[in-house]
């Protein structure tokens, strides 16, 4: 195993709780009724804009680990001073948009190594988005002009990212045997659209009306099976009527599947 590659995750480690929600206090709320349940989550660009740092600062505080979740896509110098920042905040994963080209997936992995050792603190692992769970193969083509299917553009991408020094992925559980059979054990893969039973609906689609704007889903056995590192998961935990149980639930399925 390569000295940029993490110790397999433990079964508990492996479901980060997405804290997508408007407010510090309701971050605080469902880690609060989180805590023993899960030890990691996901900081996106909505409480990141709403509370800041602080944000970071006291899921930390807490000993929950943060993949700060901001999708960095910029010139190379840009992404590489935000990298440094998110580095010395302390997050354990970062990532930016693997099709910012081959300069700024570099300046980014760079970055990360450089600053952790200036700061004295752990490098974090840094991941390449490649294509949005929201988007299909329709709008791939139509609304992006990127021709072939999802599969092809998401490994394109994630061998980008890797020649540029990356250590991991994130994409949807439709691409994770690709990506596991063509990069190796050692390539970190995380993987949002966790659903803990699939919508109804051909392609695994939202049902309609549902407000979920995800598209290429999966239950979490099924994601682990497949070969993924740690799952996003939002609103099957946090708009559960007790997320502490739907956490339980989700972690018990994964065992009794004989998955962790």
């Amino acid at each position: 195993m390569s000295e940029t590659t993490p110790a397999p995750p433990a079964p508990k480690d492996r479901i980060l709780i997405a804290l997508d929600v408007e407010r510090l206090d309701e971050a605080d709320a469902l880690l609060e009724r989180l805590a023993g349940e899960i030890t990691g989550c996901k900081i996106g660009t909505q409480l990141f804009t709403a509370a800041g740092p602080v944000a970071i600062e006291r899921a930390l505080k807490r000993g929950v680990r943060v993949f700060l979740d901001l999708k960095y896509h910029d010139i190379p110098n840009t992404v590489a001073g935000a990298v440094r920042e998110a580095t010395r905040l302390g997050v354990f994963m970062l990532n930016v948009h693997a099709s910012g080209g081959s300069a700024m997936l570099k300046a980014a992995a760079e970055a990360a190594t450089t600053a952790a050792r200036d700061f004295a603190v752990p490098r974090p692992i840094v991941l390449g988005v490649t294509v949005l769970t929201s988007l299909d193969r329709r709008a791939l083509a139509t609304e992006l002009g990127v021709p072939g299917t999802v599969e092809a553009h998401v490994l394109r991408l994630a061998e980008q990212a890797r020649a540029a020094g990356l250590h991991g992925c994130v994409a949807s559980p439709r691409e994770i045997a690709l990506l596991r059979n063509a990069l190796g054990r050692d390539w970190v893969i995380v993987t949002p659209g966790i659903r803990p039973f699939r919508p109804a609906g051909a392609e695994g689609a939202p049902r309609a009306g549902s407000g979920d704007d995800q598209m290429r889903t999966a239950t979490p056995a099924a994601a682990i099976a497949a070969g993924a590192d740690y799952l996003v998961v939002g609103r099957p935990i946090t708009a559960a009527p007790d997320p502490s149980l739907a956490a339980r639930a989700i972690l018990a399925d994964l065992q009794a599947a004989g998955r962790v």
